[in-house]
């Protein structure tokens, strides 16, 4: 019997592989039971406070709905609302909320601030993304993996692009825990940090997943059946950087080429937002300034049936709340 009751969820790496599977089984398992209207008031009369130092949409909307859906109240703290790590100490603001609340979402930037917040909260504290690991999404996209394929073990994952940061960080973590085979697409400087290769080797010989890093796009999205990528530019990077990022990565864009090169069985994936046209104010002042009508992934793609990026950020809602019900 698993008991998560009173965990942290900072990074996957903290999580077994069953641990893991539990809570996309849970998540399942609470997404039918919204659709069939039947409540799951788990945590009826408690609270949770919802610090965002970096903005979502996906992020926010899935734990206050989720929260909502479990009987909870929300308290939202954005950069403008909350006094932590400017005139309050992490520490100090942890234990101020821990006296209050019944669980506290981070989301921001290092991952020693999520850290610190769990090391003095006496309540669960949930990571919602940090520079270094997004584990909730992970979990949303491992479920909408397993809806469509029916499994996780063996399956073929390619995440094209800078694969650096959270996202490829998390991934590749997630896949080595799974048994998925996972393969870094990029430039090699912009293939993870070789410390966190080395402990996902490890658990990649546990589990029988394989890691590769490619540089070569075909071979490397060849046969995947998941083609996953990310925006190039990481949330509060000043604009200057993306003239590198376009001309180191634009060859790694998914494009409708990428895809047959991976097959018909080969499904589409991003965390979102995406830049795969000009109808945000970011993407177009890019694309005019760069001359593109995309960046990581052309519109055809992002539209197309293989793609299925809006399940994938439905179930952010479904896989949060998994997280909540089993660790409140």
């Amino acid at each position: 019997m698993i008991n998560l009751k009173g965990r942290d969820f900072l990074k996957l790496l903290d999580y077994t592989r069953e641990e893991i599977e539990y809570l996309i089984d849970s998540a399942a398992k609470l997404k039918l039971e919204k659709k069939a209207g039947i409540p799951h008031k788990l945590h009826t009369g408690k609270n949770i406070a919802l610090i965002f130092e970096k903005t979502s949409t996906r992020t926010r909307c899935a734990f206050e709905v989720a929260a909502y859906d479990l009987g909870m109240g929300v308290t939202y703290l954005d950069s403008s609302g909350s006094q932590i790590g400017k005139k309050e100490t992490i520490a100090d603001t942890a234990r101020v909320l821990a006296s209050m609340y019944d669980g506290i979402e981070y989301r921001g930037f290092g991952q020693n601030i999520v850290e610190e917040l769990a090391k003095y909260s006496k309540v669960p504290v949930w990571n919602g993304l940090t520079n270094e690991f997004h584990p909730t999404q992970i979990l949303a996209d491992f479920l909408t993996i397993k809806e469509h394929f029916g499994t996780l073990k063996g399956i073929n994952f390619v995440y094209m692009g800078d694969a650096r940061y959270n996202m490829g960080n998390s991934l590749m973590v997630g896949c080595a825990k799974l048994g998925m085979n996972f393969t870094a697409c990029a430039p090699e400087k912009y293939f993870p940090d070789k410390a966190l290769v080395e402990e996902c080797k490890k658990l990649a010989e546990v589990s029988g997943a394989t890691l590769k890093f490619e540089t070569d796009v075909k071979a490397a999205t060849l046969g995947a059946d998941v083609i996953y990528t990310d925006v190039w530019v990481s949330m509060g990077e000043p604009v200057e950087v993306w003239r590198e990022r376009i001309n180191d990565l634009s060859d790694y864009a998914v494009t409708k080429a990428v895809m047959q090169n991976a097959g018909e069985r080969a499904v589409f994936m991003h965390c979102l937002p995406a830049f795969h046209d000009l109808g945000t104010t970011v993407g177009k002042e890019v694309g005019e300034k760069f001359g593109l009508e995309y960046l990581e992934v052309s519109d055809e793609v992002f539209e197309s049936k293989q793609s299925i990026v809006f399940e994938e950020a439905e179930n952010r809602m479904h896989t949060i709340k998994a997280v909540m019900a089993a660790t409140l």
